[in-house]
């Protein structure tokens, strides 16, 4: 016997939960999840940060899209409270003005920014150096996410939708029988429409395995630690700083610091791991910025993001293969875009139109195709 149904959701990471929920509304959904929670390996290592300054205009107009999501949430999915309150600084040494204007021009319409100097920055973040930021860029609307409650929430409002969600469900093969997929888990064969590749880092795989299109994704691993209160800082308050050529950033975190070398480092779809000298890298650059001496190290963790050449999400229907649909390659934007490109892919997968209030902020169903990367 297989289990039959109009949507075979692959990864239980935030796109494939948040997809499962919206299409759930209309249809009936199977999610698999290779590993034995979901989430596993990136959406559950994220820093996950909301700002409309960050990625192209493609994914700041998804990120615009979702505000309204996450400043009001569904009630009944949500407990608390999404977003928390942080502010996003961006700095810019002496020798790094001309990329600190560059952004500054290409935001500044968004009316979501200030322009400061280094006294400036230092009344937001009190790590910084004196010494060190010659310039930088507010954005006071910047939140912090709750990826948890997030992902946990849209999988609690799909199952309520009427989905399933299964866990150690590694998909080795799948075929196209006429217009019905068939989809091997282990022993149990699983048939459904449609096929929604939300695999992460797998997601290329899953792809061949289809025989689709080949779209060019790129996995790739970011490091991050968490520094307890390091020597000669005061205290730990303020805003997470962000270098403007991303050469790290940082943020408090509970009393200590989380830090990342903002490192995009190609690798293997795998478990991700720190590389010792990401963290020391990390820890070098923390350091000149503030003044500060990193003596003991917390924790270190790595994650998966996963992009495309033009770092744009792949959202859309294959053009070689019927019924299956890409929802991959959403790079480091994949928890903030993660309501607008659900409802996006819901509509397009149910066979509608971009969603009028997502076309708004000048995104298009074009611009998201997997067909741009078919000659």
């Amino acid at each position: 016997m297989s289990d039959r149904v109009d949507f075979l959701v692959i990864g239980a990471g935030i796109a494939g939960a948040s997809a499962a929920y919206e299409l759930a509304a209309e249809a009936s959904v199977i999610v698999l999840e290779m590993e034995d929670q979901p989430g596993f390996h990136a959406t559950g290592r994220s820093a996950a940060f909301f700002t409309e300054l960050y990625g192209n205009s493609v994914m700041r107009g998804l990120t615009s899209a979702s505000r309204a999501f996450y400043e009001t949430p569904p009630p009944d999915l949500f407990n608390e409270a999404l977003l928390s309150p942080r502010g996003a600084l961006y700095v810019a040494r002496t020798d790094q003005i001309a990329a600190l204007d560059a952004f500054f021009e290409e935001v500044r319409a968004s009316g979501l920014v200030e322009r400061g100097d280094g006294a400036f920055a230092r009344a937001r973040s009190s790590l910084l150096a004196p010494d060190y930021t010659a310039a930088c860029i507010w954005e006071e609307s910047a939140r912090e996410i709750d990826a948890h409650a997030l992902l946990h929430g849209y999988l609690k409002g799909a199952r309520r939708r009427g989905a399933t969600l299964r866990l150690s469900a590694k998909v080795h093969a799948m075929c196209r029988d006429g217009d019905v997929w068939r989809v091997e888990v282990g022993d149990e064969t699983y048939e459904a429409k449609t096929i929604v590749n939300a695999g992460g880092a797998w997601a290329a795989n899953i792809g061949q395995l289809a025989a689709a299109s080949p779209v060019p994704l790129t996995p790739k691993r970011r490091t991050a630690c968490v520094l307890p209160k390091p020597e000669g800082a005061s205290e730990i308050s303020g805003a997470v700083v962000i270098d403007i050529d991303e050469e790290f950033y940082f943020k408090p975190d509970a009393g200590q610091v989380l830090l990342s070398p903002a490192d995009e480092t190609p690798t293997e779809a795998c478990d991700a791991y720190p590389e010792d000298i990401d963290i020391a890298i990390a820890v070098d650059r923390f350091e000149r910025a503030t003044g500060l001496t990193v003596s003991r190290m917390g924790r270190s963790w790595a994650g998966l993001r996963t992009f495309t050449p033009d770092k744009t999400i792949v959202l859309g229907f294959d053009s070689k293969q019927a019924g299956f649909f890409w929802l991959a390659g959403q790079g480091g934007y994949g928890i903030q875009t993660a309501p607008a490109a659900a409802r996006s892919a819901a509509a397009l997968a149910l066979g509608r139109t971009l969603p009028v209030e997502i076309q708004q902020f000048g995104v298009s169903a074009d611009a998201m195709s997997p067909s741009r990367f078919v000659e």
